[in-house]
């Protein structure tokens, strides 16, 4: 196997171990395969290409020309010319496909389905990086370059994956990176000849310098050591640097820092973009499923995590101390022993594809059992996974309290403490006026700051003309609240930002809470909950009750019983009727069509449709720019293979024509046609040697090409014709040099095999010359260029030597 066939090899592994980082983005692996076989051929013609020789730019052009052949043919076949040849509709396609791919890369969670858009994104971006490593590392012969191109496809999957594993596909990248360095060592090496190790041998030995027994020759083995330990360095140092605790190494994998002792911290998260990709799922695939003794499931939220810092760009969570999870939670902050409450066993299964570093579970808990590193955050009264823990499959147990405050002892609820006011109700300096204005417009006449909260959760969830709408843009600084606030359109993110943004600007300690509505019940009992039960609502602060959940989303959740005009004051369970949620049967949204499964338009999932990956339906038809130009690329695509075949027909009718009859004319219409044997030749696999005779050179075509006798005998003509006109005094004419020609062509075509017959017709070897042709003018021009600056700059400089 030659350097460079190996090199390329090493190349092509290398950006498939690289784009394995690109699997836990999707949640199937197929297009693997795909990738390898589409690279294996775009090597594969970058091979052929160097081989001919073609120009390094030629090459790298050629193989762009070849991949998006290819793309077309697996991407856009139905709308290419002939089913490979790309025109205007193919590209627009393309655009379509990958605007389509960008929506769902922006909605779906990871790992999510492998669109049509989505593959386009993934395979050709692989292509691509694919095509920059082998035309850096094996075309140009600078495989250190090619590193970057491999690092942009792992920074980008592990950006966007942020999975826990995240190194494994790291050392496959670096792996790949230092066999290609490795592979061009030894390319580089091999052309000095032989190389010694510098190592003692046996007396009377001679070794090449990379004998199996011996072990690599000393830069081969230098070259190793300095990658392992560059390779080492990167993946050490981030651990030792205190500063980098979310590196790429970091054993957590989530949130939960702590070492297991019962210390650590818990870094800020912000699982919003998360919750947006989950609500507009194409399919409501289950992620939980539980049981539980509760009398009553309609406000049985599974709660993940709290959001309880708003900095004025986003909500998120504080850092806090975490700690080892207690046999027993201690009882929520602020709650009275005089507020009814009943504790309820809930058991739960999380979907092996669930894969949370938060636990859900019903809010408050009173007690978690699970296996499992699982640390606890007393604040927001969470369970956050340690080193890589997540729900991935897991069975626990909870109890928790269902608190039942009525209204009266929430309109009665003292002022909170002044530390917890002081934490809970901070807004930031850039949060527009609008926002305050608004919340004290809609709350003007309130007695306490119980009435506020229910009058701002009316006014969203059915007085305030908004609607629901999972397609909006998830934004959540100060800027999009009050864009929220005039557009009222937005889903759960929007409606729990704005609810708990204005009760703070009312002084009223507020947080979000992201998790699960309660879920819909099964024939066998259990509740399932699916990705489109994903939910975000405000919880409000009430000295005597602790955190109590509101719900301004409309047409989703359920109202609280305690927000309700109509409340009693005495055993509401007795008399509360269940109100509409994900586990009942919902009621539709008045702007939705009355086509729309009601289950369906509660979800939003009738709000907007999937992106279209048809281009419009306008009449008049494509612009005439990309007309002209799909025409111009459909005419590149059909000559440009056709080039050296037309070149090579077009070069033998003039080497074969007529000519004159003088001295100068024979010479040159002999020394024309055996150029023309030698190319013909070269055409069918017998490369030209320039440095033996005419006759030595007739003999080899003979014996190499397994000539029969008449073709031979023509061979031999135009040979001894070609020494006449070099040593004879007077230059003869020899008649019938071009039938010798045609004969030897026939001949060597008849003892070809079918493939080598279509490749001396279709690409012949003697199109190099073109090539070669063009470097040496390039080189002349250069050289003549360089000279004229020289002088040019020579003559500038010499008057300020005299003037010296």
């Amino acid at each position: 196997m030659s350097g460079r066939t190996r090199l390329a090899l090493c190349a092509t592994a290398a950006t498939l171990m690289a784009s394995g980082a690109l699997l836990p983005l999707v949640d199937t692996s197929g297009w693997l395969v795909q990738v390898a076989i589409l690279l294996a051929l775009q090597s594969g013609v970058g091979g052929l290409a160097r081989r001919v020789p073609l120009a390094r730019p030629v090459t790298v052009a050629v193989q762009a020309l070849v991949t998006l052949l290819l793309l077309t043919l697996v991407f856009a076949r139905e709308q290419a010319i002939a089913g490979v040849i790309p025109g205007p509709e193919v590209f627009q396609h393309f655009s379509t496909l990958l605007e389509a791919g960008g929506d769902d890369v922006g909605r779906y969670a990871i790992p999510a389905p492998l669109t049509d858009g989505i593959r386009l994104m993934v395979v050709g971006g692989v292509l691509v990086v694919g095509l920059v490593v082998d035309a850096l590392a094996v075309t140009f012969r600078t495989a250190a370059p090619a590193g970057l191109p491999l690092l942009a496809l792992y920074s980008v999957a592990a950006g966007l994956s942020g999975d826990g594993a995240g190194w494994l596909w790291f050392l496959l990248a670096a792996a790949g990176y230092l066999l290609l360095l490795l592979a061009e060592g030894r390319d580089r090496l091999s052309q000095w000849g032989r190389v010694f190790g510098g190592s003692g041998h046996a007396p009377g030995r001679v070794t090449a310098g990379l004998d199996n027994e011996g072990g690599a020759i000393a830069p081969v083995r230098t070259g190793r050591r300095i990658g392992a330990v560059a390779l080492g360095i990167a993946l050490v140092v981030p651990l030792a640097l205190p500063a980098l605790d979310g590196g790429l190494l970091d054993g957590s994998g989530g949130p939960g820092g702590g070492d297991g002792d019962g210390g650590g911290t818990i870094s800020a998260v912000n699982p919003l973009v998360a919750l947006q990709d989950s609500l507009n799922q194409p399919e409501d695939r289950e992620v939980i499923s539980y049981r539980t003794n509760a009398k009553n499931t309609q406000d049985l939220y599974l709660r993940i995590v709290s959001l309880d810092k708003f900095d004025g760009t986003t909500w998120r969570t504080t850092v806090r101390d975490i700690s080892d999870v207690p046999s027993r939670l201690p009882d929520p902050p602020g709650l009275s022993p005089d507020v009814r409450r009943t504790e309820i066993q809930t058991n739960i299964s999380a979907d092996d594809r669930y894969a949370q570093n938060w636990l859900p579970m019903p809010y408050p808990a009173s007690q978690v059992r699970i296996d499992g590193r699982w640390r606890y955050e007393p604040v927001g009264r969470a369970l956050v996974g340690d080193r890589g823990q997540t729900t991935r499959g897991a069975q626990y147990s909870v109890n928790s309290l269902v608190v039942e405050p009525t209204a009266e002892q929430l309109a009665s609820a003292p002022a909170p403490r002044s530390d917890l006011a002081r934490e809970f109700t901070k807004v930031p300096g850039s949060l527009p006026s609008v926002v305050a204005s608004t919340a004290r417009e809609v709350t003007e006449g309130s007695a306490n700051d119980y009435e506020r909260a229910v009058k701002l959760q009316d006014w969203f969830s059915s007085e305030g003309g908004f609607t629901y709408n999972t397609q909006v843009r998830a934004g959540s600084g100060p800027s999009a609240i009050a864009r929220f606030l005039d557009q009222k359109e937005g889903f759960c993110v929007h409606f729990s930002f704005a609810m708990a943004s204005m009760a703070r600007t009312l002084g009223i300690p507020a947080r979000v809470a992201v998790g699960f509505t309660p879920g819909s019940a099964q024939a066998n009992g259990t509740m399932s909950v699916g990705l489109r039960d994903a939910h975000a609502w405000p919880e409000l602060y009430f000295e005597g009750v602790g955190w109590t959940r509101f719900e301004p989303t409309p047409n989703r959740g359920s109202v609280p019983e305690y927000t309700r005009q109509d409340t009693p004051s005495e055993d509401s369970d007795a008399s509360a009727v269940p109100q509409p949620s994900t586990s009942t049967a919902p009621s539709p949204t008045p702007s939705q069509s009355q086509d729309c499964p009601r289950d369906v338009q509660q979800q939003g999932g009738c709000t907007s449709a999937m992106p279209q990956l048809a281009g419009g339906s306008s009449d008049d038809g494509p612009p005439l720019g990309w007309i002209i130009g799909g025409a111009l690329l459909a005419l590149i695509v059909l000559v440009v293979p056709a080039l050296p075949m037309l070149w090579r027909t077009r070069v033998r009718a003039v080497r074969l024509g007529s000519g004159g009859r003088t001295e100068a004319d024979a010479a040159a219409r002999t020394l024309a046609a055996w150029q023309e044997v030698t190319d013909t030749a070269w055409d069918h696999g017998i490369t030209p040697d320039e440095s033996q005779t005419p006759r030595k050179a007739a003999a080899r075509i003979v014996r190499v090409g397994g000539l029969g006798t008449g073709p031979a005998e023509s061979v031999h003509r135009v040979a001894a014709a070609v020494e006449q006109v070099l040593y004879a005094p007077r230059p003869q004419h020899a008649p019938g040099l071009g039938d010798d020609v045609r004969r030897l062509r026939d001949g060597l075509r008849a003892s070809a095999t079918r493939t080598a017959r279509l490749r001396a017709t279709v690409a012949p070897r003697s199109a190099a010359r073109v090539v070669w042709a063009a470097s040496d003018r390039w080189a002349a021009l250069s050289t003549r260029w360089s000279g004229w600056v020289a002088r040019r700059w020579e003559a500038l400089r010499r008057p300020a030597r005299q003037g010296g």
